[in-house]
């Protein structure tokens, strides 16, 4: 079970390019995002908001854009 704060990354994230992914943290406000190579560098914040938005959009468009 996660709690506020945990940082997690994809079930896709296995051996191999595992490392190579990036990490969530859900503050309830915010979501934080970081490179999981480097844990301890920079840190992204998004309006919870925002965040859910942008996910969603990758799900119904596929991640693709429209000109």
């Amino acid at each position: 079970m996660r709690t506020s704060g945990d940082w997690w990354k994809s079930s896709y994230s296995g051996p191999g390019d595992g490392d190579s992914c990036v990490e969530v943290a859900d503050h309830r406000t915010h979501i934080a995002i970081r490179d999981s190579k480097t844990p301890t560098r920079a840190i992204l914040t998004f309006p919870a908001a925002t965040f859910t938005a942008f996910v969603d959009a990758l799900k119904t468009e596929g991640g693709t854009t429209t000109p």
